[in-house]
């Protein structure tokens, strides 16, 4: 066996199983023995399905056997937050609660997507509770650690998906983002995580946080799988009535397009300001290796992240009413109190804040009628440490778990499409960069990126195995 199945990407094991170089069963029995390795270290699983991953991988090796037409991510092995429906599988949604409801009857529609491509589903993954945080320190199923060092976080909400394809257990997993869930784990972990426009992916079967604001999207090492997978989720889905029938546009065939006709920019103002060095010079970095000479500037971005914060709150906390009345104590309690305080925000806010939303939506499409692209910063630090509380921001301490946000924020508000691309310092943690498109355009997303990927700017290698504690 010729092939690292620890580092590879999905794309290549696929390649190689569909050639018989490898079984799928042999890549499946692979992942399940690194994750039984290494996640006493990571906690990013929180129930591994190695009887069903095997199962489906033996159909897939038979499929090859007979000739038959297999999917592009053939023996691929993914995983999944466990706010995703998996047929015969409770959906925890990272809480408590959830442990007392039936098991899913079906699989999410991408959980149910990548599966038809081929891929072998082999677990669900931890996250903050009802996907309410940064940081994927969970009370009830322990935090996740950075496979870069064990002692910080992972980020979040979407913090197991993250650490699972930075720890080399999987090559693919899929997320949540709301106010930046799949962005900040992203970034923090070093790898790459697209949320794609607001309603491009189906959220069939996902457990929801917030309904206005929530996004679904893929984390992966490489920029080709983030597009294969991408591709093979898309598509119109009449059982979530946000997802549109507007026409697929493909992005695997985007790789080598390169960057002629995209217009750059870098984000200025709100999001050159607070985030320590490294982070800055990153954004410069790959600012200049894009070519990009001018700056422009985001109006508000300060008043679209406090607006966000209203909606997220108000529509979190009505979703969870009833159980926050009669068993408050089965709460994550930094989640219990941030839906309480929710409660208390009076409807005029909440019509405010949307509306506000309308008018800096406008502004942005402005933007867009000159650049093609946006560059900002992911996080405005590397990964914190695991119960760490605060961080400073332009000389000023402020609490840790919503200021990870600082530059997410205001950009999913308006369901624009991200991709946080990683850059891997010499001597140092990762630190991510969102590129940023205007609506249904993640081509401009994957040819930017496959660029700087060719040049060696972003990269997104399997993290140092970490040592299982004793």
């Amino acid at each position: 066996m010729t092939l690292d199945l620890d580092k590879a990407d999905a794309i290549a094991i696929a390649e190689a199983v569909k050639t018989k170089q490898v079984s799928a069963k042999e890549v499946t029995t692979a992942a399940l023995e690194r994750i039984s390795a290494t996640d006493q270290a990571f906690n990013a699983f929180t129930e591994v399905l190695a009887d069903q991953a095997i199962a489906h991988a033996e159909t897939v090796d038979q499929a090859i056997a007979a000739g038959e037409s297999v999917g592009p991510l053939a023996g691929a092995p993914f995983a999944v937050k466990n706010l995703f429906d998996v047929a015969g599988v409770v959906t925890l949604a990272g809480s408590k609660i959830n442990r007392d409801y039936a098991p899913a009857q079906q699989d999410a529609t991408l959980v149910s997507a990548l599966k038809q491509a081929g891929a072998i589903l082999v677990g669900a993954l931890n996250m903050d509770e009802y996907a309410y945080g940064f940081v994927t320190e969970n009370s009830h199923y322990g935090p996740t650690c950075n496979p870069h060092d064990l002692s910080r976080i992972a980020g979040g909400s979407s913090g197991g998906s993250a650490a699972a394809v930075a720890g080399g257990q999987v090559p693919l997993t899929l997320g949540s983002d709301t106010n930046g869930s799949i962005r900040v784990p992203a970034s923090l972990c070093g790898i790459f995580g697209l949320k794609p426009t607001y309603g491009r992916l189906s959220r069939a079967g996902v457990a929801l946080f917030v309904s206005s604001l929530d996004h679904v999207g893929p984390f992966a090492r490489s920029v080709r799988d983030i597009a294969a997978s991408f591709d093979a989720m898309q598509g119109h889905d009449p059982a979530d009535p946000v997802c549109t029938s507007r026409e697929t546009e493909w992005c695997l065939p985007q790789l080598n397009a390169g960057l002629d006709g995209i217009r750059i920019a870098v984000a200025g103002d709100y999001f050159a300001k607070g985030a320590e060095p490294e982070v800055l010079a990153a954004v410069e970095q790959v600012a200049k290796a894009l070519g990009a000479t001018q700056q422009v500037s985001i109006p508000e971005a300060h008043r679209a992240r406090a607006a966000a914060y209203v909606i997220t709150t108000c529509e979190g906390s009505n979703l969870h009413l009833p159980n926050l009345k009669t068993r408050p104590q089965d709460f994550d309690p930094a989640t219990r109190d941030r839906f309480l305080s929710g409660t208390l925000i009076p409807g005029s806010w909440y019509l405010q804040a949307q509306r506000f939303r309308t008018w800096y939506r406008d502004r942005i499409r402005e933007i867009f009628q000159d650049v093609d692209l946006i560059l900002a910063p992911t996080t405005p630090c590397v990964a914190p440490k695991i119960g760490q509380t605060t961080l400073v921001i332009d000389g000023t301490e402020v609490l840790l778990r919503p200021n990870l946000g600082l530059y997410t924020q205001p950009l999913s508000f308006i369901g624009l499409p991200i991709l946080s691309v990683p850059i891997q310092q010499p001597n140092g943690l990762p630190i991510g960069v969102q590129l940023i498109a205007a609506p249904y355009n993640e081509a401009v997303l994957i040819r930017a990126a496959a660029v700087l990927e060719a040049e060696g700017i972003v990269s997104a290698p399997v993290a140092k195995p970490a040592p299982v504690a004793g």
